[in-house]
């Protein structure tokens, strides 16, 4: 089941390859593991992808299809799965994953005024940056861990309980 879906709604590795503006990378996108959906590439992907996003950086996209290229997991899972740092969630899950950064370095949270003016962002980053940062990347890293093991764990679940379905349809069967 989970195969389908993820087939459903993927693109095709060929539309990927002949893409106009992804003619640079080459034979990169040529490596077939990229593209499969097994136990590896998608948790690895899963992990790649939720990693990535919590980092406060742009072109997380780019970063994740490359560590996807490198490591040979899912591109397009990759590649997707940074987009849960979107503009709606962004605020909260960084606010989030600085007061984590603060708490682990045992600092109090600043009050921030939020003003959207880049003097605004360039005085007030150079205050949080190192909670932000830290509580960025071991968020990122336990989440990605978390769903890691989740992906893999329901893979083997769904696996074990398709072979024991079809054992229990030799065994019914009139015919054996």
């Amino acid at each position: 089941m989970a195969r389908k879906f993820f087939k459903r709604y993927m693109p095709r590795p060929e539309v990927i390859r002949e893409h106009r503006s992804l003619q640079m990378l080459g034979t990169w996108l040529h490596d077939p593991n990229l593209f499969h959906l097994n136990r590896y590439s998608v948790s690895v992907a899963f992990f790649i992808g939720l990693v990535v996003a919590f980092i406060p950086m742009p072109m997380q996209m780019l970063l994740a299809g490359s560590v996807a290229i490198w490591w040979r997991a899912n591109l397009p899972i990759s590649v997707a799965l940074v987009w849960i740092t979107n503009p709606l969630t962004m605020p909260a899950i960084y606010f989030g994953t600085y007061k984590f950064g603060a708490w682990m370095l045992g600092e109090r949270p600043a009050r921030l005024a939020f003003e959207p003016t880049m003097e605004w962002f360039t005085t007030e980053l150079a205050n949080i940056w190192q909670p932000l940062l830290l509580g960025s990347i071991t968020a990122g890293l336990l989440i990605g861990t978390l769903a890691l093991l989740i992906v893999r764990l329901l893979w083997r679940l769904q696996v074990s309980l398709r072979w024991r379905a079809r054992r229990n349809l030799r065994r019914d069967d009139p015919r054996s």
